[in-house]
Order: structure tokens, then sequence, then C-alpha cells
């Protein structure tokens, strides 16, 4: 499946641990859904690229991100509700991608208007099966609005 373009689902990864990150990008490449991952590894980053600004200048438009929420320089919150206060980005669906079981993650996680909140596995095989979970729903199931 694609988006409503006709294109490969762009997605922004923003993780810091590289294990967690090399398993989503192991877990997406096997997909036979065509998609385009760029990764990040803080939050700072994370919106730099959002925003297309300094070396994220020519980045595309995300169609999904994934969000730690225990990032450098800028927590996944601080993100979250940058990006939904923003006129131009809070269209962008995010899924919270973290190994927080707290609750009050979870609640001011959808308090900032996140698309869903899954919690990380342990384990290669747990961790591929939440990743292949989010791509047969966002990628599958789900309609993505046209890029701007």
């Amino acid at each position: 499946m694609i988006n409503g373009t006709g294109s490969s689902i762009t997605i922004l990864l923003v993780e810091d641990n590289p294990a967690d990150a090399d398993l989503t990008q192991e877990s997406l490449e096997v997909s036979k859904i065509s998609n385009e991952l760029h990764l990040v590894t803080d939050g700072v980053e994370a919106m730099d690229f959002l925003r297309r600004q300094g070396k994220y200048k020519n980045a595309p438009r995300p169609d999904l991100m994934l969000l730690d929420l225990n990032l450098p320089r800028k927590h996944g919150r601080e993100v979250l509700a940058e990006m939904k206060a923003d006129k131009k980005l809070c269209s962008i669906p995010v899924v919270i991608l973290t190994s927080s079981l707290a609750e009050e993650d979870i609640l001011r996680s959808y308090e900032l208007h996140a698309s869903a909140y899954v919690t990380k596995p342990v384990g290669l095989a747990g961790f591929a099966k939440i990743v292949q979970g989010i791509e047969a729903f966002w990628f599958s199931v789900v309609r993505f609005p046209p890029k701007k």
C-alpha cells in the first residue's frame, strides 16, 4: 500500500538507541510496503527535520512519525507538543514507541494528541512483532493525506 499520492510511505523515526533504531529499520525492510525511513536521534533534530531547517532543508514531509519519549536535548513530549501546536505539522500521525510503561507518560502522550502509544518489548521477536503490527495498521488500513 502507498500513501494518497501514489508514492511510498515516508517515515520519520526519532530514536536515540542504535539497537532499537536498527531493529525498527530491519523490521521495515522486510515489509511488502514501500517505505522511506529517515532516522534522527534527538528531539532537536526531529524538529529541524519536520521544519526543514539546517541540514534538513530538503527533508520530505513524513507520512508517519515513530517517536521515542526519552530523547536527548529535547524530550519526546516536547516534540509532540510542538508538532501538534504547529498548523503545518499537526496532521502528521505520531506513534509513540517507547520503553516507558508509566501511566503518566501514556496519559500525557494522548493529551498531546499522539495517534497511538506502543511500549517496546524486550527481545528481537517481540520488537519485530510490534513493528509489524504498526505497519499492518498504519500502512494497510489508514489513508494518509496528500503530501504538501
